[in-house]
């Protein structure tokens, strides 16, 4: 395993469509043990991998407590199946833009079907933070990043912010 550099925003991989996956191997399985790695780092509670720059349909997930035992996901082609009609506002981060958070809407609950690190194909229903945090990383597999659930003028702050930061890094 080794931890990955996280790519922030406006670096362009994070508006790619992600590839899809078509054969679960060890080098996919390597990158699910990095975005791990570099998931526990950060902290966060998940991470997709456009997030290390790697437009791939694969994103890993813990949303368990600091003191708990870890439960670790690695979802594969994660697609929603199913999403509740009951709303829920849930305050997000993310790791591609740190220090933005932002109160988003998202359905309760969720069935997700996807391949697990062996090639397996499962379902999972999830609820609450889990929900949140499948919807924001399978979001990031499909460009769609938390600043567009913003308003107009608050995204265009978000992004003007981190295009200086982005040229003052290098010009370092």
């Amino acid at each position: 395993m080794a931890k990955r550099s996280i790519i922030l925003l406006p670096d362009p991989v994070l508006r790619l469509v992600a590839a899809p996956i078509g054969t679960v191997d060890d080098e996919v399985r390597r990158l699910a043990d990095d975005l791990l790695e570099t998931m526990y780092e950060a902290p966060g509670v998940g991470l997709a991998a456009p997030q290390v720059g790697v437009s791939r349909r694969l994103i890993v997930l813990d949303v368990s407590e600091k003191d708990d035992e870890k439960q670790p996901h690695v979802m594969i082609n994660p697609v929603i199946v199913q999403r509740s009609d009951e709303p829920n506002v849930h305050e997000e981060g993310c790791l591609s833009i740190p220090d933005v958070r932002a109160e988003i809407e998202r359905p309760t609950s969720v069935v997700v079907r996807y391949v697990d690190r062996n090639g397996a194909l499962r379902e999972l229903s999830a609820d609450g933070l889990l929900a949140t945090c499948v919807q924001h990383e399978i979001d990031h597999l499909e460009g769609r990043l938390l600043i567009d659930y913003m308003s107009r003028l608050r995204r265009e702050m978000v992004v003007k912010r981190f295009k200086k930061l982005a040229r003052d890094r290098a010009m370092m």
